[in-house]
């Protein structure tokens, strides 16, 4: 069924195309459907932190959600050790870091199964829910970036709930061979990386190609020791012990552009090899043979694989006004963990070293028609499917074999009243069905004196789930003011974890139960926008309320269950407001400055933890910064920024969290362009922490073991574009 169901995808690259709303011209009469000229949203304020389109007014009226455009040099002038670390200096997005070389994406608070990233219209589904990975994608491959901050489960569906990361590489070359390379390096964790696009066009034809790898060492903190549980422990020269890793992707595109139609073919494979901290893995503290210092730039036991593959065909089509998008997509994950073998409890010493694998397979179709009505109404309807087929490995068990089938149909319009005034209307419908499989464990525990049988961890669970949301908003320009606003209901079914879940998270030092009777997640938001603007200023202000009447969370109890402490899936009334502001100033046409900051507020209003706060809610934060240019002409511009990064303390905790004390770190981002025969070099220097400064970050799952995040850290990277 699986060969059957990719040999469909790989046959069929002109049947339907997905969610590529952003990246497409619209066909008129006479023109092709994508022009030799394609449009790559352009503009830069202070760091790159905002980057919208030509007309930042056409960008702020499109939509009623708050939403930020990303572009290519963003990325490269800002770069860090993972994607989401990239992105993390815009206003509602956080990166929760693991380690240095990964990390996974949080916007306003909310983040693992409650948001989406999106690459080329394409869900990623990897093993998500898990804390100590990362997303398994090539930030170097990535031309642009749209993020959506807030609920968008209207075009989306389940998970949306916190809002979309859009990652777009369907740049379309217009020259007959270029490419560009990058070489990059991270002081840190001696981090070196080689990134190599290269692409090009014949008439309708065009193909693109991008090959990254990535090694890095065990990474430094600011501190000789750390506490897990009772113990300290000493760290040599300061390194986090076994956290070195390794990263290889790989993509590749072949694509026709026409007249009416548009398709392509879409392959990549993203590869990553990381160890887990050595000291601080498993029930106790184990005294491995392993001389885990002879080497800061070997993976030993305990370590992580994933590889993740994805093939997709997209296709868009127009008759006339009518234009119609879709995709078909085949996504394989593939994880494991490996842990030095050891008896616990009634379970003996098993004969390898695979303690877990979880193989995910993930197909995905989208087709979506938009028509314009009357000139004045944008309509879009659609439908979307996808099946997930998980399978588990290895002596550990954490979460139960799954299926999940997930079926969407939405409708939507835009009405433009006249150019200064737009509302908005969609409804969606979604059906998900998900069947969880037993599984005992492969031991004998005993019952009572004389008997002993194999502990049910997991019974079948079989659950059925629909829901209908619904989403209306405006758009209002007057002079330099643009009003924006954002109502509706937001849907999220239980993940096979929250339903069937029974085991040791070691990468966040607890036992987790789930709850098989859990109830879909609802939420009902409000969002607002404020812009103000106008040769030199630019000021925006978005606040937003949520409330969910059936939150699920991890719920700590007072009780320990092999060793560590018991959490189990609750549900809860949640009230959650905040806002996001920024202001950038340009002071002189070479000189500018910014502000920017953010807070959320959380608390539980029903359940056993009613008044508390949720578990390891983010901290108000705020940075400040000046921008200086030089040698201004295109292919010789240059930057210098300093930039004043501070976090509040976190007092608003539930145990067993401790309080997180406040901090700030002095940044810098330099950069500069140089003419290189036809092409151009262009180089990038980051340095983060500048003080080196001891600090910790109240999301992180080091915390709870008292360990800092990374030093001072300078990255530079230098790109050749030919």
């Amino acid at each position: 069924m699986t060969k059957v169901l990719l040999t469909f995808v790989l046959l069929s690259p002109s049947l339907v195309q997905g969610f590529v709303a952003h990246g497409h011209n619209i066909h008129t009469k006479g023109s092709p459907l994508f022009t030799d000229t394609v449009c790559v949203d352009t503009g830069v304020t202070l760091q790159g932190v905002t980057i919208v389109g030509n007309n930042k007014r056409d960008f702020q009226m499109q939509s009623s959600v708050n939403s930020v455009m990303i572009d290519h040099d963003y990325l490269t002038t800002n770069f860090a050790g993972s994607l989401m670390q990239s992105l993390q200096g815009i206003p509602g997005v956080k990166a929760m870091n693991i380690g240095s070389g990964q990390s996974k994406p949080i916007i306003r608070g909310l983040g693992f199964n409650r948001m989406v990233v999106a690459e080329d219209g394409i869900k990623h589904e990897g093993q998500q829910w898990g804390h100590d990975h990362g997303l398994e994608i090539d930030q170097y491959a990535i031309d642009r970036i749209e993020i959506i901050k807030g609920p968008a489960a209207l075009l989306y569906g389940s998970d949306a709930i916190g809002g979309v990361i859009n990652l777009y590489s369907n740049y379309i070359p217009t020259k007959p061979f270029q490419g560009s390379v990058s070489l990059f390096a991270r002081s840190n964790n001696e981090s070196l990386g080689l990134s190599a696009k290269m692409e090009g066009r014949r008439k309708r034809f065009y193909w693109r190609t991008n090959l990254t790898a990535i090694d890095y060492a065990d990474y430094k903190v600011t501190t000789d020791t750390i506490a897990y549980y009772s113990y300290r422990i000493g760290l040599h020269d300061r390194r986090l012990r076994n956290t070195a890793g390794k990263e290889l992707d790989g993509s590749f595109t072949l694509g026709y552009t026409g007249y009416r139609l548009h398709t392509d073919l879409q392959l990549s494979n993203s590869y990553a090899k990381s160890g887990f901290f050595a000291n601080a893995h498993g029930l106790e503290i184990r005294n491995s043979k392993l001389d885990y210092d002879r080497s800061r730039r070997d993976i030993d036991l305990p370590y992580q694989s994933v590889n993740h593959l994805k093939v997709s065909s997209h296709s868009v089509y127009q008759a006339g006004p009518l234009v119609l998008k879709g995709i078909l997509a085949y996504q394989n994950n593939i994880r494991k963990e490996f842990s030095e073998p050891v008896s616990h409890g009634y379970m003996p010493k098993p004969s390898n070293t695979l303690e877990r694998q979880f193989n995910k397979n993930t197909y995905t179709a989208n087709l979506e028609m938009a028509v314009p009505i009357a000139e004045k109404h944008d309509f879009k309807a659609g439908v979307n499917a996808e099946y997930q087929h998980n399978r588990r490995r290895g002596w550990g068990f954490i979460i139960p074999d799954f299926e999940t089938l997930s079926l969407g149909a939405y409708a939507y319009d835009r009405f433009a009243i006249n150019k200064e005034f737009a509302v908005n209307f969609g409804v969606r419908y979604d059906y998900a069905h998900t069947k969880i499989h037993r599984y005992s464990d492969w031991y004998l525990t005993p019952i009572n004196d004389t008997d002993s049988a194999y502990k049910e961890r997991s019974g079948n669970i079989s659950r059925t789930f629909n829901s209908v949301t619904w989403s209306a908003g405006m758009n209002y320009a007057l002079g330099n003011w643009i009003f924006k606003a954002n109502v509706g209901k937001s849907f999220r079914i239980p993940i096979p974890k929250e339903l069937g879940a029974d085991g040791v998270n070691y990468h966040i030092f607890r036992y987790e139960k789930g709850n098989s009777g859990l109830d879909p997640e609802e939420s009902y938001q409000l969002d607002a926008g404020i812009n103000w603007n106008n040769d030199k200023w630019n000021v925006q202000v978005d606040p937003y309320l949520n409330y969910f009447p059936n939150y699920i969370y991890m719920n700590p109890t007072p009780h320990f269950y092999e060793g560590l402490q018991l959490y189990k899936y609750s549900q809860s009334r949640v009230l959650r407001y905040g806002f996001e502001v920024k202001i950038n100033w340009k002071i002189l046409p070479c000189l500018e400055a910014e502000a920017q900051g953010e807070y959320l507020h959380a608390e539980q209003k029903s359940g056993e933890k009613k008044g508390y706060t949720l578990p390891f809610s983010t901290p108000w934060s705020a940075d400040g910064g000046l921008k200086y240019l030089f040698n201004r002409q295109h292919d010789r511009e240059g930057f210098v920024a300093l930039n004043v990064h501070v976090v509040g303390a976190q007092n608003d905790i539930v145990p067993p969290e401790e309080p997180t004390p406040g901090y700030y770190t002095l940044n810098m981002t330099a950069g500069k362009t140089f003419p290189v025969g036809h092409g151009k070099l262009k180089v990038s220097l980051n340095a983060d922490n500048l003080l080196n400064r001891k600090y910790y970050d109240h999301t992180s799952y080091y915390r709870l073991i008292y360990i800092p995040e990374p030093g001072r850290n300078v990255s530079l990277m230098a790109t050749v574009n030919f």
